[in-house]
Order: structure tokens, then sequence, then C-alpha cells
């Protein structure tokens, strides 16, 4: 008998103000998870100098963000420092029937749209800073914005931290291991519960028969 049991998939979303650590707690997660896969968003701003299209973003021109919009390609969609960020329907649907999970790094609004689209899938994380002194520090130690841009994502760290109780879960950032393993153990969790596992009841059939 097999000990492999058929579930469905996870829609993992990680939410934080921007430093708050989401995006390296989620690269850490897929370095020793294979069975997380990142879903890859597209949008509209340009790419930065170590992304790769299809790889971190599909990075498209309004037109075409318009057209996906209307076509009803996406699930959720939403506007973040002036650029537009959307999730592509099909490969999250894919994803979901054949038991593999997909990581999200998105805000509430998408959060929001995808918890409604998807209601049973969506297993959401909020990452806060210890401080918002030390979300100050990590944004400026990372060289990734200009002077500008980083009071820019302070001034919208409150608003961002305000919809913290939307979440399932909510990690303290405070030592990035213990952060990845917290989160690491909420998706363990999450895969185990009952209702997820599609194929339990006739494990359980063959395992009393």
């Amino acid at each position: 008998m097999s000990n492999e049991i058929a579930r469905r998939g996870i829609l993992l979303v990680l939410s934080s103000p921007s430093g708050g650590g989401k995006s390296s707690i989620g690269r850490a997660l897929r370095v020793t998870d294979p069975n997380l896969d990142l879903s890859i968003s597209l949008t509209t701003r340009p790419p930065r100098e170590s992304e790769v299209d299809g790889k971190d973003y599909h990075f498209v021109s309004d037109a075409r963000f318009d057209e996906a919009v209307q076509g009803g390609e996406l699930i959720e969609h939403a506007v973040v420092f002036g650029a537009r960020y959307g999730t592509p329907r099909a490969p999250v649907e894919a994803a979901l029937a054949a038991g593999r999970d997909l990581l999200f790094d998105i805000d509430w609004q998408g959060t929001r749209q995808l918890r409604a689209a998807l209601p049973g899938d969506v297993v959401s994380v909020f990452i806060l800073p210890p401080s918002l002194a030390e979300l100050e520090r990590r944004l400026r130690a990372r060289h990734a914005d200009d002077e500008a841009t980083v009071w820019s994502r302070m001034d919208k760290a409150a608003a961002e931290i305000a919809h913290w109780d939307e979440y399932d879960y909510v990690v303290v950032n405070r030592d990035f291991d213990l952060a990845v393993a917290s989160v690491r153990a909420i998706l363990a969790a999450e895969r185990l519960r009952r209702t997820r596992q599609t194929g339990l009841a006739s494990f359980v059939s063959a395992l009393l028969a």
C-alpha cells in the first residue's frame, strides 16, 4: 500500500511591509521544499537588475495587463507603489488540482481577492518586523532604493501592518531562521489538514479492508 495520500494544493500567502522579510523567507522555504513553487505574477514595473522575466515575474506592458484583466485571466490584481501586479488563473488552478503548493508574495489587497476566489485553498501569513526602526534599517541595508523610495515605503508600512488581523497566522521576524522555521511549521500543519487530504477516505478504507 502506498503511503502517499492525494491532497489538494495550498496557496501559501506571505505578506509584509517592504523590508519585512517575506521574499527572503519565501526563497528560504523553496530551497528545501520541492513541492513549493513560486506563483509568478504579471507586473507592469520594470525588472530589477537581478530579476529574470518568467522566473521572478512576467514583465508586461499596461496594454497586455489590461488584456489579461478584461479576459478574466487573473485571479487577483492590485496597484502597489504605482505598478500593477496580478496572478494568472490557469497555473494556480492546475497546481491545486495536482496537489502542488504555490507561494504568493502579495499584499493585503491581493490576499483579499485570492481568498474571495479560492477561500478553502488560501493559507495566509503576515510577517511583522520587530520594530519600525529595524524595518527602516533593513530597507536601507539592501541598497535597492533611493532615499525618496525608502521614505515612501516607510510611510506605507503602517497602513500595510494595519491589515495584520485579516491573516490566518502572524510571524514576527526578529530572527530570520526562526521566522523561516515558523512558516515551515505552518505549511507542514496545513498540508495535514483533514479536509485538504482528498485521498484520505480511500486510504482509510484500504487500511481497514
